[in-house]
């Protein structure tokens, strides 16, 4: 591996957990707002909160993160965002369930500092995902021309 490609990952990485960072606050205030204003069960709330976070992230991963490998046609960004909610959302919200189950349903952690430690847990699974799979290289990048509606 160059230094280049090190640095590239590294600096990636770094992307990747500050936009992470701000969707912890969106996740967090989406499900506060969902227990406390609407008292919705914590497994429900827990899993919209995810699935807020989740949109958010793409969105600023799309932009920000991976934006040297997205092409920006249309139909590209929709497959992105399949694969991207198919696989960090799936392991968000099946991670975070199981977690919030175990930490709040069993050990009687407090929800929100719960959470913190799901989200935790899943953040390396998920920047693998997302960087090998979701926005990932394409071999032929100049393979088929795409023509967007």
């Amino acid at each position: 591996m160059t230094h280049n490609r090190r640095y590239g990952s590294t600096a990636r990485w770094m992307k990747f957990n500050l936009v992470g960072a701000v969707g912890i606050g969106v996740q967090l205030g989406m499900l506060a707002l969902l227990r406390a204003q609407f008292g919705m069960e914590y497994l429900l709330a827990t899993a919209l909160a995810v699935e807020s976070a989740v949109v958010h992230n793409f969105v600023w991963h799309e932009r920000f993160t991976w934006v040297d490998r997205s092409s920006g046609r249309r139909r590209d960004r929709c497959f992105r965002f399949l694969r991207f909610n198919l696989t960090t959302g799936a392991v968000s919200i099946a991670g975070n369930l199981l977690l919030m189950r175990l930490l709040v349903g069993q050990a009687h952690v407090p929800p929100l500092a719960a959470n913190l430690v799901s989200i935790a847990g899943c953040s390396v699974v998920n920047f693998l995902v997302t960087d090998r799979w979701v926005f990932r290289v394409p071999l032929w990048p100049l393979a088929e021309p795409t023509h967007d509606l």
